[in-house]
């Protein structure tokens, strides 16, 4: 009798800790606060890019010291950018630089999902997003990473490039201070990242969400400030070991 309840108790924390190692396959990180700059006007660096250059599987975004660019990292490759002149974004190595925001995650393996039909706004996107992590497994408690591919008709961004001598920061000013614009029927792919607690720290208070973008092309690449009739899209999400028992 002793000997079956010590059985079943350790196969209950072998089967405990297997949960907790599914729901343990990924971690987001982050260092600044978008608060801070746009209250307090702090662009100083708060993370040093080298530091995760040999770092497995990376992916981040946020923006360069100062507010000098766009970090962009996919899978260990930097699509990052900031204003080479004439109002043109200019890719950089993102691992010779330091960042103001930097959000990063490593994930090793994802899981693509087809979403339904044309998604008209950002907003509609987000609670696809949401609907989709929560029936794919994902801890809705703590933030998510996420890509996305296809079809945009349209796709507005920005580099920031900040003035130096401008003390006053609004979110308006942010997407105006370097190039911007709005792609129409382009191809890309994104990254983001979810969290519904984390307003003023890596998402403005008005979205769940934080998007970069580099075109298919890899002509460009920067932040997302909106997006409207997106066709075609492929979400993936951090694997997770209980979506192999739904195949």
């Amino acid at each position: 009798m002793m000997r079956t309840l010590i059985l079943f108790v350790l196969l209950g924390l072998c089967l405990q800790s297997q949960s907790s190692l599914a729901q343990s396959a990924y971690s987001v990180e982050y260092f600044g606060a978008l608060r801070a700059t746009i209250q307090q006007g702090d662009i100083s660096a708060n993370a040093n890019l080298a530091d995760y250059k040999k770092r497995d599987h990376l992916y981040a975004l946020g923006a360069f010291e100062n507010l000098k660019g766009e970090i962009l990292i996919l899978d260990g490759t930097s699509y990052s950018t900031r204003n080479g002149g004439d109002d043109k974004a200019q890719f950089i190595d993102a691992f010779e630089e330091k960042a103001n925001l930097l959000i990063l995650a490593s994930v090793e393996r994802w899981d693509p999902i087809d979403l339904p039909g044309d998604i008209e706004t950002l907003e509609e996107l987000q609670k696809i997003i949401e609907t989709k992590a929560g029936e794919h497994g994902l801890d809705m408690g703590r933030p998510f990473p996420f890509l996305l591919e296809g079809k945009f008709g349209e796709l507005s961004w920005h580099v920031i490039d900040w003035p130096e001598d401008d003390p006053v920061h609004t979110h308006q000013k942010h997407r105006t201070s370097g190039p911007h614009g709005v792609l129409e029927n382009r191809s890309a792919k994104l990254l983001g990242f979810w969290s519904d607690s984390h307003h003023g720290v890596f998402t403005h208070h008005t979205t769940n969400l934080h998007m970069h973008f580099v075109t298919d092309d890899e002509s460009l690449a920067g932040h997302v400030d909106g997006l409207a009739k997106a066709e075609n899209l492929i979400l993936y999400l951090p694997h997770q070991a209980e979506f192999d028992k739904r195949d």
